[in-house]
Order: C-alpha cells, then sequence, then structure tokens
C-alpha cells in the first residue's frame, strides 16, 4: 500500500494543493496516520462479536445483549452522521478528529473498565456518534491535502485501515481477548487510540473548517442526482456483501469449508488486502471499470457458492474472490460522491455514510429472517441469492452510469 502511494506522491513534505496547508511530516505518513483512524474506528465497533460469550459472562447479560453492543454502536453512527457532519461543519478539521479520537478512547475505556450494562451501552452510544462524524470527514480531510487526480488514492490509502482492521486488527484483539480477559482488549483498544491522538497532534496538518451554506445542506446535496445514484450504489453493494458476511460462519459450515471458519476469514481477509494495494494505483483513473469489475466478481463469486462451492478448492477460492470484491468497497463510493460535491463533501460523505450503516443493519436483519423462515442450510443458500441479486443490479446500474462515475459535476450554487 505504500508502495502505491509513493507511485504518485513523493516522501518529501511539499504543498500539494494551491491553499493547502504545508506538511510537517512525509506525506505517506500522514495517510498512513489517518488509515490507523479507520483501522481503530472499525475496530472499536467489531471488537465485541470476536469475545461474545466471555463479555456476556463477565457483565451477567445473554449474547443478545452483548450483540447489542454491536447494534447500538452502528445506529448511533448511522443516525448522528448527517447531523453532527452538518453541525460541526465549520470546526477546524485536525481539531474535531482530536476530539473525536477523545470519544472513541473514553468509549473503550469506559466499557473496559464498567460493570454496569446500562454505562457500557452509553459507552457505545458516544463511540457510534464519534464514528458517524469520522467516517465522512476523514475522507474529505485527506483530499484537501491532494490536487483532485489523486483523491480516489487518497481515499483508498485511508480507507485501508478498516480493511486492515477487520482482517488483520480483529482476529489479534479477539486473540488479546481470549488470552489476557475481554476487559482488557477494550482497555489495549482505548491505549492505542490515545495514542493515535498523541501523533496526530503531533503531525497532522491543520485544516480550516467551511461556513455552513445552503448549497452543503442535507436536503441540497439529495437534489443532485449524481449523489443519490452513488447512494443506491452503496446500499446495494453493502446490503450483498454484508447480508452474507454477517452469517459467513454459517456459509462455511454450509458449503463444509476445511478448516471452518478460521480459513474463510483468512482468505477473505487476503482477497481483501490485495485488492485494496492493487485498486489504489487505478482507482482515479478508472474508477467506473473498477466498480463495475468488483460487482462482477461478487456476483460471481456467490454464483460459485451456490453452483460449485462443494468441488474441492472451489470453495477455498470463492472466499478469496469474494474478499478480491470487498477490498475497495468504502474507498470506490467514498471517491464517487468526492467527484460529485466539491463543496460540502463532509455532508455528502456523511449521507453516503449513513445509508452505509443502515444496509448493513438492514443486510443483518433480511439475513435472520431468512434463517428464521427457512431450514438452516436453505436459510443460507437464499441469503447468498439475495446478495446474488443485489450484486447483479447494482452492476447494471454501474454500467448505465458511466457519466455519473467517470466526471464531477459542478457544485450547486449558493
Amino acid at each position: 500500500m505504500l508502495h502505491s502511494w509513493r507511485c504518485g506522491v513523493s516522501d518529501a513534505s511539499p504543498t500539494p494543493v494551491p491553499g493547502a496547508p504545508k506538511l510537517q511530516a512525509p506525506q505517506w505518513f500522514v495517510f498512513a496516520l489517518m488509515a490507523s483512524v479507520t483501522f481503530v474506528g472499525l475496530l472499536s465497533e467489531l471488537i465485541p462479536s470476536g469475545i461474545l460469550p466471555q463479555m456476556a459472562d463477565g457483565l451477567g447479560v445473554s449474547r443478545s445483549g452483548v450483540g447489542m453492543l454491536v447494534g447500538v454502536y452502528a445506529l448511533a453512527s448511522a443516525v448522528c452522521a448527517i447531523p453532527l457532519v452538518r453541525a460541526t461543519l465549520p470546526v477546524n478539521r485536525k481539531h474535531l478528529l482530536l476530539t473525536l479520537l477523545g470519544g472513541f478512547a473514553v468509549s473503550n475505556f469506559v466499557v473496559g473498565l464498567s460493570s454496569s450494562y446500562p454505562v457500557i451501552i452509553g459507552a457505545r452510544l458516544i463511540g457510534g456518534a464519534c464514528a458517524g462524524v469520522m467516517w465522512p470527514m476523514i475522507a474529505a480531510y485527506g483530499t484537501r491535502l491532494v490536487p483532485p487526480e489523486r483523491h480516489g488514492r487518497v481515499i483508498t490509502v485511508i480507507m485501508a485501515g478498516s480493511t486492515l482492521g477487520i482482517s488483520l486488527g480483529l482476529p489479534a484483539m479477539t486473540f488479546v481477548g481470549l488470552r489476557f480477559g475481554w476487559r482488557a482488549e477494550f482497555v489495549l483498544m482505548g491505549l492505542v487510540v490515545a495514542l493515535i491522538g498523541v501523533l496526530s497532534h503531533l503531525h497532522l496538518p491543520s485544516v480550516p473548517g467551511e461556513p455552513r451554506t445552503r448549497s452543503n445542506s442535507p436536503l441540497a446535496l439529495l437534489r443532485n442526482r449524481a449523489i443519490l445514484l452513488v447512494i443506491l450504489l452503496t446500499f446495494l453493494s453493502v446490503t450483498a456483501h454484508y447480508a452474507v458476511y454477517t452469517y459467513i460462519a454459517l456459509l462455511a459450515d454450509t458449503v463444509s469449508l476445511v478448516g471452518g471458519i478460521g480459513a474463510a476469514l483468512l482468505l477473505f481477509g487476503l482477497g481483501s488486502v490485495l485488492s485494496v494495494v492493487g485498486s489504489a494505483s487505478i482507482i482515479d483513473a478508472w474508477l467506473r471499470p473498477l466498480i463495475v469489475a468488483m460487482l462482477a466478481l461478487g456476483a460471481i463469486a456467490m454464483l460459485m457458492f451456490l453452483l460449485f462451492a462443494r468441488v474441492p478448492g472451489v470453495a477455498h477460492l470463492t472466499f478469496f474472490l469474494w474478499g478480491v470484491s470487498f477490498g475497495p468497497l468504502g474507498a470506490m463510493y467514498q471517491t464517487a460522491i468526492a467527484r460529485q460535491a466539491d463543496r460540502g463533501r463532509d455532508v455528502a460523505t456523511s449521507l453516503q455514510s449513513s445509508v452505509f450503516n443502515f444496509s448493513i443493519m438492514l443486510a443483518a436483519w433480511a439475513g435472520g429472517v431468512l434463517l428464521v423462515k427457512l431450514a438452516d442450510g436453505a436459510g443460507v443458500r437464499a441469503i447468498v441469492w439475495l446478495a446474488l441479486g443485489c450484486f447483479a443490479l447494482a452492476a447494471l446500474v454501474a454500467i448505465g452510469a458511466e457519466r455519473t462515475l467517470s466526471h464531477a459535476t459542478a457544485p450547486p450554487r449558493d
């Protein structure tokens, strides 16, 4: 990933675009630091899922009660994104990020140290609200530091933190929780976030916010048909991926994968990481072909699960290919949104981020309904069929969206 970044940006600290702040650290370090923010943002949301039985026993609540800790985090993120991003638009980007990192750290420390389930719920709501602001603003923050022709690469590097979080960070943190206790895992997470906050204070540039105007209001941006199209693609793609990913353990069992869920996660994660690295160098020049290719590959992977998964070796290849199609998911659509909104980019990405989170919740709910209504094997296959339909529809939309995905539209006037 760093190699891909260095191919287009030197390690010196030039001013990359007129009016941008002068960087006090090498560009690769600045964007790697921003990637670490998305890394801990994703981990802060998902780490309860790896230690669910241990947390349930420690807090004296049901496993579904611990699962709710992930749900309330995602809900707060989805609900708070648009109003909080809009409210904080004039705030200096560096100061806002430091505040958000402080919220992440406090949230994790409270969960790790408290024995009160309601207090822990409150801490998770705080963390989710911070995530609702962080996901849209961090990519927009990064694009303010480079010229437009490198926006996609910057967003890919920054969003790579979330891919590494789900493929490497979550297994590592789960190991810590199982080896040293779930409270140690949350305290360690809080310490890591605090360290990133210190490094951000020392090395990230100060970037001013922007005034709130009619042109960067959510309603004005929703009148932009190109933004609505990217939001539709986000909804279909996220629903497809997360309907299956939420129940990946059941899928691994259904296809009798040798190595089980561990092999599935490893192959999926490896495919995701390689895909992110590869897409960084082409996303700016070939955004639409990349989107179409990843959607088509996702559809092919679902077909392989349905038709050939029990053929020796095919299931392993399919989990890998599915991971490849997943890797640049966030970066693709944030890049597409950035092309459509010069002013109000943070607000535009908050709209996309909210839909992203709501789609995850909807996908998990829809998958759960199918599992309840149908026998286990049939339910899992129905979920894969649902994903296949979403992938296929999204691919058709992307194929027909040449103008939207290939060019930026002019920002609306005040």
